[in-house]
Order: structure tokens, then C-alpha cells, then sequence
């Protein structure tokens, strides 16, 4: 069985009989399994891609797909960490990926982070979008939800009323707890997320552990004929913070940014205004 349609999904595979055996999760009329290639997504070399190409492309690994339950239909494959350096020959995979993906349609969802991991942060992440989605399109009739997904208030687990789908609420109360302890000197994580007009979200995220010193973690986000049901730029944001909360279970001694070249490195941001899609939003923190 495979999909079909004019936009080239007809070369896409659905899910095998045995999907779900090796990551048994259904959520909102969807399963979801790790660790697939691009080979076991698409039906052989599309139209208008090279014998080379397709070689290299179809050895690429998704962390995580997600297939409709009822149709079989891939609906999203996800990779999770680090941004391929450029020139490096993973960008070229990735490029290469991109162009297979875009030939047969297949929705791609990539988060660029040094510290997030697909092991530990995959089923959470997708739980989360899929979760997105579902509220956004139960409110995409003539009378829309009265509030973003993200922004849905309610009792957090310290007893504060606040947005309980804010993925970086736990890093938030680790870095109390870190301030308490003496180990950073701000209990308040601070954080940015723009978008570029020909690329991806991009959230910032920082904790200030010396009054000269900052934590730093930057996520990207790219959604490839997908949307992730809420901002990919809030996201992004969300997504470093939780970033900034893994690297404060550890130490938070080594590879800090300078204060000052943070502030620098924002308003330098703030100068390419132009090419952000709504423009800059934290002229504030160039000062900060």
C-alpha cells in the first residue's frame, strides 16, 4: 500500500505491518517508531534524482517517524541534534535528504541542537507536536480556540498558575534550585526566538551562572511541508530552555559565553532585523 497524489506522495511507503513493535507508542490517531531510513520511507529513486544522489540520501536515518493510524500515510519523519558544520559531508547528506524529500513530499521536522538527543528527548518532543496539532486543528473551525496551545494556563507542579505546555518549565525550577544552591548567580532563564526568512526558527536560551558569565544553548527548528501546531520560533525557545535545564544537571563551570559577547552576539542579531520574518523582537536585551 502506498499513498497516493499529484504532489509526488504516490512514492511514499506506509507504515509496515510490525511498526509499532519497536517503539509501541499511539497518541492523537498516530504511531510513532524510531530509526528509520529514508529507503524505508520512499519506494525507490524518485523522478529527478540522480542514481548518486539516491545512494547517498537513502542511507540517511530518521529518528522518528510518525504514520497516520488509519491511513498508514507517513506524517512526519523527525532528526534530533547537532546542525551539520558547513561543507562538513553530513550537510551534504542532509541537502541530498532534503531534495529526495521534497521530490516525493514526505514532511520532514528538524531540531538542530548540541544537547538534545533523540534517546531522551524524541518521544517527549513528538508527543508534544502531535498534541499541538490536534488542539490547533479542533480549533480551526468558525470558532477558533480562545488561546495558542502554548499559552494554555493552569496549576504548574509548584503550585504557580502558568503555561502548562511550556516544555521549559522543569529547566526554569532547575535553575531556581541551581541559584539556591550557590551554584549560578540568576535564578531567571532569559531566552530569545526569531525566524529566518530562508531558514529556520531559532530559539536562544541562557542561564547567568557568574554576573560576567552566561550558559548558553541556541535550537533550531525546521519544519519541511509540516507544521508543528504551535510558533516554531516558540518552540525553538522552549526547546533551548530545556537544552540550558540538561546542562544544569551537570556541570555549569565550563564553556560559558562572556555576558558582554552575548549581549553583542543579540545585537548583532537586532542588525539583521531585515531578514527575519517579523522583524526583532528583543531589542531590550542588547542592553541587558
Amino acid at each position: 500500500m502506498t499513498s497516493t497524489g499529484s504532489d509526488g506522495r504516490g512514492w511514499l511507503r506506509a507504515a509496515p505491518a510490525d511498526a509499532g513493535r519497536d517503539a509501541p507508542l499511539e497518541r492523537a490517531g498516530h504511531r510513532v517508531v524510531a530509526a528509520r531510513r529514508l529507503s524505508d520511507l520512499v519506494q525507490g529513486r524518485p523522478p529527478g534524482v540522480t542514481g548518486s544522489q539516491w545512494s547517498s540520501a537513502s542511507r540517511a536515518t530518521f529518528d522518528v517517524v510518525v504514520y497516520a493510524a488509519d491511513t498508514g500515510r507517513p506524517v512526519v519523519a523527525v532528526q534530533i541534534g547537532p546542525v551539520p558544520a558547513p561543507g562538513s559531508a553530513e550537510q551534504r547528506v542532509q541537502r541530498l535528504t532534503d531534495a529526495v524529500g521534497a521530490a516525493v513530499g514526505l514532511p520532514v521536522l528538524r531540531i538542530g541542537s548540541s544537547a538534545l538527543r533523540a534517546a531522551e528527548h524524541g518521544r517527549r518532543l513528538v508527543e508534544y507536536v502531535l498534541d499541538a496539532r490536534a488542539y490547533a486543528a479542533g480549533g480551526a473551525g468558525e470558532d477558533p480556540a480562545p488561546v495558542g496551545f502554548r499559552d494554555i494556563l493552569g496549576r504548574l507542579p509548584d503550585g504557580r498558575t502558568g503555561p502548562v505546555n511550556d516544555l521549559g518549565a522543569l529547566a526554569r525550577a532547575a535553575a531556581v534550585e541551581a541559584y539556591v544552591a550557590g551554584r549560578i548567580s540568576d535564578p531567571i532563564v532569559r531566552g530569545l526566538h526569531v525566524r529566518w526568512a530562508d531558514g529556520p526558527a531559532q530559539g536562544w536560551s541562557w542561564a547567568q551562572v557568574r554576573p560576567d558569565a552566561c550558559l548558553v544553548e541556541r535550537v533550531s527548528v525546521t519544519e519541511q511541508r509540516f507544521s508543528c501546531g504551535i510558533d516554531a520560533a516558540r518552540l525553538a525557545e522552549d526547546l533551548a530552555t530545556v537544552a540550558v535545564g540538561e546542562r544544569l544537571r551537570g556541570s555549569v563551570t565550563g564553556d560559558l559565553l562572556p555576558r558582554a559577547e552575548l549581549t553583542a552576539q543579540i545585537a548583532d542579531l537586532g542588525r539583521r532585523r531585515d531578514e527575519l520574518v517579523g522583524g526583532f523582537a528583543f531589542d531590550h536585551l542588547c542592553a541587558d
